[in-house]
């Protein structure tokens, strides 16, 4: 940074600073000065635009730049859609001449084009063989590496859509001559991944005949590379011949490539070996490959260290394949090979600087990394292959080396495998409980990140496993998880990755099924509220609130039930800011989600629908959009007069309107309203997936009711034991919901009116029996509902089919229901802190209240029309 103007050195040594920066700036500049072109050079690369498609790609392959040719080149698929026939006529002769001298980029750009007419089959296989395939195998031996493996990779996607006799004539035959020792090495090892295709398009006769001299030929190469590539193409041709030609044929050679020379080629043999394990029977894999794979294992440590990569790597699917076979030496003796592999470089760490070590002791303590993370990969199979029962003494010290691995590869890689080790261990879970805690502390938020995918399925089988079930007692033994869960997500939330903290708030939404609600309601709930008020990023902000009603949902004390719905009502639903208003209308679509449709309308109807009189215009906008969602929660006749307010605030907002983008949703709002077909109580055929699904969300809703309740009179007598049973029914049944698919949302009860009777009771069990509603179940005392919105007394029912374009009719414009004054600063009285929450019935509203609240309005409603009509 430099100093200001009047702080400047002029001595001589600040000079030729600034004298070496100006000479920098110079350069940079350099380039720039001779990208440019001159009018000559623009005049050449100008086309003219009358040109078709066709013209113009001629022209550029003929005489335009190579940048110009690799263009046309790379527009052959779009040509093929638009004209084939004259595309191959006039404009891929051109190609195949500009091809024979083109440079590496336009050679890369046409293999890539001629794979994408392929894979669109813009012309017949017949015709793409005729006209695209002599080209392929002309520049399959192309001197640039990258040419030849780009057009190889051409070909042999054309080979899995050729016909037989094609492939024979125009690609076996020309091979024989192509495979021998006096083609380039290049050649061969063209010829020996085609032959790894070619070996599934034809006959065990053909293979055998033709196909099998060839590959032994390679096989036995003068060339490692040529054998090394030979060899790992005999996986594919052991698909192809079969299990007997496989024993007979192919296992000499891998046995022979065992003891090659070349380690390339011994590795190459032995990861081919391992995957062609269950081609084998018992006596091969104990008498033949056993003894090859344990030499090979041993003489590993003395190898070069990629050799140790790849052993790594697949030694759990070699554990696996070779599992029944080993004798109890040499199970150990594996066990042992790969314990000291998952230490392996960890015995050099001393604490030096890297500007102090080698490179090549550099290159080497990474190389061991990669096979620590590789051992991390195999720990699933590992744990497998001593048996679960044996995990504590065979492999926990290995594990905890893993989770507390100074690199992060590595405990990123056992973090992803973090929930299968859970699952086999099972009821053993509790044993890897500290490990948890680690890795959801770890330092990198890349292992939170893998950790957390399969977070929800990990703690459920650690809430499983143990001696320990109850809900009470759920993870008792392990008291750091609640602080290790709740620094994660700070951890998270003050981090750039709001990705990484959005899908862990996703994934808290398990805790209601693992710790007790107390304990989300004290540790998690308000820091949910608090994400959904203050965090800036909107995804984050909508995975808090999905989270923040499932808690809700699970929520089994009335009192904190009742707070935290009025806190949604009155800080999102009528927050000062509109951010938080709009974030009140997602939170009321997961409500819809989530809960019974009761709960909903009890709620959150009237607060939703009264942001119809919002000042800013995209909260009414996103209101429009949920209006139908709102809709579907009504049942008519019980939510008559819900449905009145409904169709009250729509006509409003087509009658008030002036934001014209909001006017043209309502419009579309009201005619989407109007197709809408009413829920009944009772249930419909059309819809009775939906309602028994609603149905079980509000059966779950009282049974959390019922518990809380049963609760409280088993502290009162604790001595009773008909409680405790009758509390642990309740249980078992919202544990095991009938109708409900395991991974369903379910609802939590909102307030009741008061204790339910016993005729309600009975109502209810008789409900839940015969799987249907009854217009007059589950309906709670009509409440405060008067409180919440203005209602007309006169005004009559009109159900959904006949539209609110019929009912306007009804309404006069002048009514003083239109006019009601809406002061965005004042929120209703009914949602005050010191107010009772609102509560909205099921049940016919009491005239009394609705005309009395109309009654108190009428003059304020009266004095607004006349200054209005006096102030046009």
């Amino acid at each position: 940074m430099h100093p200001p103007p009047a702080a400047m050195d002029f001595g001589q040594s600040s000079l030729f600073g600034y004298m070496d920066e100006l000479q920098e700036l110079t350069f940079i500049e350099r380039p720039v000065r001779r990208s440019l072109k001159t009018a000559e050079e623009i005049e050449r690369l100008t086309v003219d635009e009358d040109l078709s498609d066709i013209e113009r790609a001629l022209y550029l392959l003929s005489a335009g730049q190579d940048i110009q040719g690799t263009s046309a080149i790379a527009s052959l698929p779009f040509l093929m859609r638009q004209s084939p026939a004259e595309t191959l006529r006039t404009v891929l002769p051109k190609v195949r001449e500009v091809l024979q001298a083109a440079g590496a980029e336009m050679q890369l750009t046409a293999a890539l084009a001629f794979l994408t007419i392929l894979q669109e089959e813009s012309v017949s296989v017949h015709t793409y063989a005729h006209s695209f395939l002599h080209v392929i195998l002309l520049h399959l031996e192309h001197r640039d590496t990258g040419v030849s493996n780009a057009w190889l990779e051409t070909l042999l996607s054309v080979i899995e859509v050729l016909p037989k006799e094609t492939l024979r004539h125009e690609i076996l035959n020309p091979l024989v001559s192509k495979a021998q020792l006096s083609q380039t090495v290049q050649s061969r090892l063209v010829s020996c991944k085609i032959l790894g295709k070619l070996t599934n398009k034809f006959d065990a006769h053909t293979i055998k005949r033709e196909i099998l001299p060839l590959v032994k030929s390679l096989c036995q190469d003068v060339e490692y590379e040529v054998r090394s590539c030979m060899c790992r193409q005999l996986e594919n041709i052991a698909q192809g011949i079969g299990a007997e030609l496989t024993k007979s044929v192919v296992l000499p050679e891998l046995i022979e490539l065992f003891r090659d020379e070349g380690s390339s080629v011994r590795l190459a043999a032995f990861e081919t070996l391992v995957n062609l394990l269950d081609n084998f029977d018992t006596d091969d894999r104990s008498q033949t490959i056993l003894p090859l794979v344990k030499s090979f294992c041993e003489k590993s440590f003395k190898a070069d260290e990629s050799i140790l990569t790849s052993l790594s790597f697949h030694l759990g699917k070699l554990c696996h394949g070779l599992y029944g076979i080993f004798t109890p030496d040499q199970h150990l003796r594996f066990l042992e090979f790969y314990k000291k592999l998952c230490t392996l470089g960890l015995q050099q760490e001393n604490g030096h600087n890297e500007s102090q070590i080698p490179p090549q002791i550099l290159a080497q303590e990474k190389k061991y990394i990669t096979v620590r993370k590789n051992c991390a990969y195999n720990f699933p199979a590992m744990t497998v292959f001593v048996d679960p029962k044996n995990f504590h003494m065979e492999l926990y010290s290995t594990f905890f080396c893993l989770c507390h691995d100074p690199e992060v590869p590595v405990r990123y890689t056992i973090a992803i495998c973090f929930h299968e080790v859970s699952k086999l261990l099972d009821s053993g879970v509790y044993l890897i409980h500290k490990e948890l805690i680690t890795l959801l502390q770890d330092e990198s938020l890349e292992v939170l990140d893998a950790l957390i995918d399969h977070l929800p399925e990990t703690l459920e089988l650690m809430s499983a496993g143990g001696e320990s079930t109850t809900q009470e007692n759920k993870l008792s033994s392990l008291p750091d998880l609640i602080p290790a869960l709740t620094a994660a997500e700070q951890r998270a939330a003050t981090s750039l990755k709001w990705r990484t903290h959005e899908k862990l708030l996703q994934r808290y939404a398990c805790l209601p099924h693992v710790i007790s609600s107390d304990q989300i309601y004290y540790r998690f709930l308000q820091r949910m509220f608090t994400i959904v008020m203050t965090n800036n990023v909107l995804p984050v902000q909508k995975a808090a609130s999905r989270t923040l009603c499932i808690f809700l949902r699970y929520n089994r004390k009335q009192d904190q039930r009742h707070e935290v719905i009025q806190k949604l009502i009155e800080q999102l639903g009528q927050g000062k800011s509109y951010w938080n208003r709009l974030r009140f209308l997602d939170t009321c679509e997961f409500i819809i989600e989530i809960f019974s449709r009761s709960f909903f309308c009890k709620y959150f109807f009237l607060p939703a629908i009264e942001l119809t009189h919002d000042p800013v215009a995209n909260v009414r906008m996103k209101l429009c959009y949920l209006l139908p969602k709102v809709k579907s929660t009504l049942k008519i006749p019980a939510d008559k007069h819900l449905l009145q307010q409904l169709e009250m605030c729509v006509r409003k907002l087509l009658c008030q309107e002036k934001d014209k983008d909001v006017l043209a949703i309502v419009k579309r709002t009201v005619l989407e309203l109007d197709r809408m077909e009413m829920s009944l109580d009772a249930f419909q055929k059309k819809n009775y997936e939906k309602d028994l699904l609603d149905q079980e969300k509000e059966r779950e809703e009282l049974l959390l009711l019922e518990m809380e309740q049963l609760e409280k009179e088993k502290q009162q007598n604790d001595g009773r034991s008909m409680s405790e049973k009758t509390l642990e029914k309740k249980r078992r049944e919202m544990k095991t919901p009938a109708a409900l698919p395991k991974n369903t949302p379910t609802a939590v009860p909102g307030p009741s009116s008061g204790t339910p009777s016993t005729s309600k009771e009975v109502r209810k069990s008789k409900l839940i029996r015969s799987q249907s509603f009854n217009s007059q179940a589950f309906h709670s005392k009509y409440g405060n509902l008067d409180k919440c919105a203005s209602k007309n007394p006169t005004m009559a029912y009109t159900s959904s089919a006949s539209g609110l374009a019929k009912t306007s009719a009804m309404i006069s414009l002048t009514d003083d229901s239109f006019w009601t004054p809406r002061n965005a600063s004042s929120a209703p009285a009914t949602f005050a802190s010191s107010a009772p929450l609102p509560s909205t019935s099921r049940g016919t509203a009491n005239p009394v209240d609705i005309k009395s609240a109309g009654s108190k309005d009428m003059q304020p409603r009266k004095a607004a029309l006349k200054s209005r009509k006096s102030n046009p």
